[in-house]
């Protein structure tokens, strides 16, 4: 088994314009989708991250983020085990992050050999 990263990315906009049972339904969604995943020994771990963030640019300037002109924030992780690349895009595929403009970036783990 591979590991591969899950990272989630969403338009904000997309979700402040959406309907509180629609918000509510994605979030069971996301329940379900995450305990299949645990239950079928797919889920290594991840996390929710928090909307602010810090960001240390080349200069070593620390300035606050995500940006207002983003279009886009990262919202969490999750690292999967996967036999290859197709089977982690397959498990993207079924991620609830799609909606409200969502994306899923997949990437792989790299492991080094000690």
């Amino acid at each position: 088994m591979e590991k591969f990263m899950l990272i989630f990315r969403q338009n904000p906009a997309a979700v402040q314009n959406a309907a509180p049972e629609q918000i509510q339904a994605n979030l069971e969604r996301w329940i379900t989708w995450l305990n299949d995943l645990g239950q079928q020994g797919k889920l290594a771990g991840g996390e929710q991250l928090t909307p602010n963030a810090k960001v240390v640019t080349n200069k070593l300037i620390v300035t606050d983020g995500p940006f207002t002109e983003a279009k886009e924030i990262v919202g969490g992780f999750v690292i999967i085990n996967a036999a290859n690349i197709d089977e982690a895009l397959e498990i993207a595929k079924t991620c609830p992050n799609l909606e409200f403009e969502g994306s899923v970036e997949v990437r792989q783990v790299l492991v080094q050999n000690s």
